[in-house]
């Protein structure tokens, strides 16, 4: 008999996230308008972004060294109450300086929250059901993702930035009280382990050595889907195509459907297979993508990026958690959280300079070489282990 996941402490820890990433998830869209209002030049508001990444980046390391030996209830609650007092603070920040000071520090409690909450996720879930929990699990990410952004535009539009963040400061508490009603486990590897027996090394705590592979692969895709993160919207303006909202739908609808099929087959027969299909269709979604004249086209390429980016996330999470001891799953979880930043933000940085030269449905024919590479080292884990996909993530 399969053993149980929706049991109730899954439950809650997947609407308490769910909520932590509604409250993050308002704001992304409307503090670069507020800061602007604020006086803000177009560096400054660059910086919004640039610092809350750099922050988050730099803080996992630590967040994976606590959990090799720190109990896993107190450390999603801190980090689920510092995001929720940092938002409050935000109407506070007039100054340019001191609100910029706050996102860098909300960087920070992001990479915290993320890291820590992924790895109690994996602790509740059954091993045997791991990349069907892990699919499941990210759902609570991917139904923010869809009303977050547009409830905050929303908002922004009929009312003060204040009753924003009193809106979103809200939902954070609401995710602090879910959180707390949770039911962890920690390993017991994790229980055995005292701090003094540990040395904190920052590399070593940056990157787990058992399974940064696929990590790796996925800083890779990363680098291929950050061009459509970042110039998206100018491509509609070109083209224009004026319901870009629409890719982002279907991108969530799909992959909401898939991530279930996905999960099981991961469980089932391990990841390769199913990381070959989500890289080949992220990477027909990014020609399609680049030939789109029309709104049709957008969504389909949107339901195509579902059905491979959406979908490959997961799967590379669990693949990655998967091979790791248990005592070092944080620092897992974080090595994989900040391959998906770093490879998102290199990428904007690499296609801005690239857009100098070319046009922008040619970025996306680019980009997606990054998919083919890790094509090719997907294979080459498949030659190197010369094991069957299931064996290897068991063994």
């Amino acid at each position: 008999m399969k053993e149980r996941l929706w049991t109730k402490s899954f439950i809650m820890l997947m609407v308490g996230n769910l909520f932590v990433f509604m409250s993050f998830q308002m704001l992304i869209p409307t503090l670069p308008p507020y800061i602007k209002s604020i006086g803000a030049s177009g560096l400054e508001i660059g910086l919004v972004t640039a610092l809350f990444s750099i922050g988050a980046v730099l803080i996992r390391p630590f967040i994976g060294f606590m959990l090799e030996y720190k109990h896993r209830k107190h450390l999603v609650l801190i980090g689920a109450v510092i995001l929720f007092a940092i938002t409050i603070l935000y109407p506070l920040s007039s100054i340019v300086v001191v609100f910029l000071f706050i996102r860098f520090v909300h960087g920070l409690a992001w990479g915290w929250s993320t890291t820590v909450n992924g790895t109690a996720a994996v602790d509740v879930i059954p091993f045997s059901r791991l990349g069907e929990g892990m699919g499941y699990f990210g759902l609570s990410n991917t139904i923010a993702y869809i009303i977050a952004p547009s409830l905050g535009i929303f908002l922004y539009n009929v009312t003060t930035f204040t009753n924003l963040i009193v809106i979103s400061s809200i939902l954070g508490f609401i995710s602090v009280v879910l959180l707390a009603l949770v039911h962890y486990r920690t390993p017991e590897a994790v229980i055995n382990t005292k701090r003094e027996s540990l040395k904190f090394s920052y590399l070593g705590s940056l990157v787990e050595k058992s399974s940064w592979y696929p990590a790796f692969i996925t800083f890779i895709i990363c680098l291929g889907y950050g061009s459509v993160s970042t110039f998206i919207v100018i491509f509609g303006e070109e083209k224009g195509i004026d319901q870009i909202f629409l890719f982002y739908i279907l991108n969530a609808i799909v992959a909401t459907v898939a991530r279930p099929i996905t999960g099981k087959w991961f469980d089932e027969k391990g990841p390769i297979g199913m990381i070959f299909i989500c890289i080949f269709a992220t990477f027909i979604g990014l020609w399609l993508l680049s030939y789109a004249q029309t709104n049709f086209m957008l969504a389909a390429a949107g339901g195509l990026f579902g059905i491979g980016f959406g979908c490959a996330l997961p799967i590379l999470q669990s693949w990655t958690l998967s091979i790791t001891p248990e005592n070092r799953r944080g620092v897992a979880n974080g090595m994989f959280f900040s391959a998906i930043d770093l490879g998102i933000g290199l990428s904007g940085m690499i296609f801005g300079a690239i857009a100098l030269f070319t046009d922008t449905e040619n970025l996306f024919r680019i980009s997606s070489l990054f998919l083919i590479i890790a094509i090719v080292l997907t294979m080459a884990e498949v030659r190197k282990r010369r094991v069957t996909p299931k064996e290897r993530i068991v063994s």
